[in-house]
C-alpha cells in the first residue's frame, strides 16, 4: 500500500510536470511552478525527483511498470506472448484521457525529443527492462538474471512498446495506439519475418 501511494504520488507529479511543460513550453517551467499545480511543496517534488526532466520519464517509466504489474496478473494458463500483449493493452488503456488526443499528442512529441531530457529516458528503460524481467521471469519460473530469455523478452516488449508510440505519434495520433501495438506485436509473435518483396 505504502509502495503504491508512492507510484501514485510520483505519477501525479510527473503528468503534472508533462502538463505544464506541454502548455508553457521546457524552458518556461520551473519546480515552484510544478509544485504549485500539483498543490504540493517543492520539497515534496524534491523527495521524489531531482530535475524536471526526472520527472517526465517518470511517466514514460510508469507505463512500463504497469505492464509488468499487468503481465503479473494475467491467468497463469495464458500463453505468454497473449499475456504480454494483454498487459500492453491494459497499461495504454489506463493513460489519461487527453494523451489520445492528437493536438496535445503533437505538443508531447516536442517535450518527448528535448535534449534535456535523453538521459532521464535511457535511465527509465533500463530500469523498466529489469522490472519487466522479473516480472517475466516469475511468470515462467526463471531466473532474471541468470536466465537469458527473461531480459531478452522484456528487451523486446519495451523496444515494441516504445517503436508502437512513436509510429502512432509521428503517422497517426488521432488513430488507436491499441491497433498500432496490435500490428507491432503481431509482428513480433511471426518472429519478425521480411515483408515480401524486401531482402
Amino acid at each position: 500500500m505504502r509502495e503504491r501511494k508512492k507510484r501514485e504520488t510520483r505519477l501525479a507529479l510527473s503528468r503534472a510536470t508533462i502538463a505544464l511543460v506541454v502548455e508553457r513550453g521546457w524552458d518556461e517551467v520551473g519546480v515552484e511552478d510544478i509544485a504549485a499545480a500539483a498543490n504540493v511543496s517543492e520539497r515534496t517534488f524534491r523527495n521524489y525527483f531531482t530535475s524536471k526532466a526526472e520527472a517526465v520519464a517518470a511517466s514514460h517509466l510508469e507505463r512500463a511498470l504497469v505492464v509488468a504489474d499487468e503481465l503479473r496478473s494475467q491467468p497463469a494458463d495464458e500463453p505468454f506472448w497473449p499475456a504480454v500483449v494483454s498487459a500492453v493493452r491494459a497499461s495504454v488503456s489506463a493513460a489519461p484521457a487527453s494523451s489520445h488526443d492528437g493536438a496535445h499528442m503533437e505538443r508531447v512529441k516536442l517535450v518527448m525529443t528535448h535534449p534535456s531530457l535523453h538521459a532521464e529516458l535511457l535511465r527509465a528503460d533500463d530500469i523498466a527492462k529489469d522490472e519487466l524481467a522479473a516480472a517475466i521471469a516469475e511468470r515462467l519460473g526463471l531466473d532474471a538474471e541468470r536466465d537469458l530469455f527473461p531480459q531478452l523478452a522484456a528487451s523486446v516488449v519495451t523496444a515494441g512498446v516504445a517503436t508502437a508510440m512513436r509510429f502512432w505519434m509521428v503517422n497517426d495520433p488521432r488513430g488507436s495506439v491499441i491497433e498500432v501495438l496490435g500490428r507491432v506485436f503481431e509482428e513480433i509473435g511471426r518472429g519478425l519475418p521480411v515483408p515480401e518483396g524486401e531482402s
